[in-house]
């Protein structure tokens, strides 16, 4: 077995294609933790004054992200917040135990809510209702989008200045590759970690891991001897995904040209810096008449309500989070 290129005094256990590099455990660990740290850096994600909510799934990427913030900022001034999504044989008690095991051990506060009690109804009923209405409306997009608004709601109740996700390098290259085929340079610009934000209402929302590919969230998960929810969720099969189709495009490049999903991603950061745009104006999001949270513009009715009233033919306002912890 060859020893490590970087410390040579302990046997190689990863092998990183995109740099050529065969590192040990504490090394591979040390670079994984030095390459988020500089991507924080690099944009100012965090300060030392900051409270940060993250958003703990139980999947490895969140557990690394958890993990490593947990060692590079104060974990009392850290925060963790589960969302029941309410989707039948993926929301497990034990998996549960396991993530509230996880953030204590680390010394990080864990809120558990769920979307049913904060929107009215799980992803599985308003699924349901959408289908026996003849919708054709992903799974996902009910899923993702209350997720997203629960997570700020939780942040913003609970005095967190700044909202962390695990999204990683795949996720990053991905949204932006479905963007430019979609032609949507506005959300192209607010995938930028420098994005100005829209409204007073959204949390400052970070993504440390975006620069780390899939495999080493997955390989530092292993090796840290975590073991994350194996069940994926059942839409995944049934609801196939123009992300999908886009996540397979970009792996058989990646796979003959490593390195290809990084660079992809300095050439966005760099062309889409808003800083660079000196004439580009921020768009001012206005607040929904239903919920009064903000709204893209010209929109009357957020996206979540809308989804709300086209499954439910009502809207459930969210429930204080205070009240509404597991």
């Amino acid at each position: 077995m060859p020893r490590c290129d970087i410390c040579s005094a302990r046997d190689a256990v990863v092998y990183q294609t995109h740099t050529g590099l065969r590192l040990c455990k504490a090394c591979f660990f040390s670079n994984v933790i030095a390459r988020v740290s500089r991507e924080i850096f690099r944009y100012g994600m965090i300060k030392h004054s900051d409270r940060i909510l993250i958003g703990v799934s139980g999947g490895k990427d969140s557990f690394v992200l958890l993990d490593i913030l947990s060692q590079i900022h104060e974990p009392s001034r850290l925060g963790g917040a589960t969302i029941i999504e309410g989707i039948d044989g993926y929301n497990r008690a034990e998996h549960i135990a396991e993530i509230k095991r996880m953030a204590t051990e680390r010394g990080v506060e864990l809120h558990v809510v769920s979307i049913k009690e904060l929107w009215g109804a799980s992803v599985d009923e308003m699924v349901r209702m959408s289908i026996e209405k003849g919708q054709r409306i992903s799974p996902c997009t009910y899923c993702g989008i209350h997720r997203r608004k629960s997570l700020n709601l939780i942040a913003r109740e609970l005095g967190y200045n700044k909202v962390a996700t695990a999204h990683n390098l795949d996720d990053e290259v991905q949204t932006i590759v479905i963007n430019i085929l979609r032609g949507d340079i506005a959300r192209l610009y607010m995938n930028h970690p420098l994005r100005p934000k829209g409204s007073g209402l959204f949390i400052d929302k970070i993504k440390p891991l975006r620069k780390i590919y899939e495999w080493e969230t997955a390989k530092y998960a292993y090796l840290a001897s975590y073991k994350p929810q194996e069940v994926e969720c059942p839409y995944l099969e049934l609801f196939p995904s123009l992300r999908a189709r886009v996540r397979d495009m970009i792996y058989r490049i990646e796979a003959s040209k490593p390195g290809s999903m990084l660079r992809l991603l300095e050439w966005f950061d760099n062309v889409f810096n808003p800083l660079k745009q000196n004439n580009r104006e921020t768009p001012k999001l206005g607040l929904c008449s239903i919920c009064g949270e903000p709204t893209s513009p010209n929109r009357s009715i957020c996206k979540s309500c809308e989804l709300q009233i086209k499954s439910l033919g009502e809207v459930k306002i969210a429930r204080s989070v205070l009240k509404t912890q597991l």
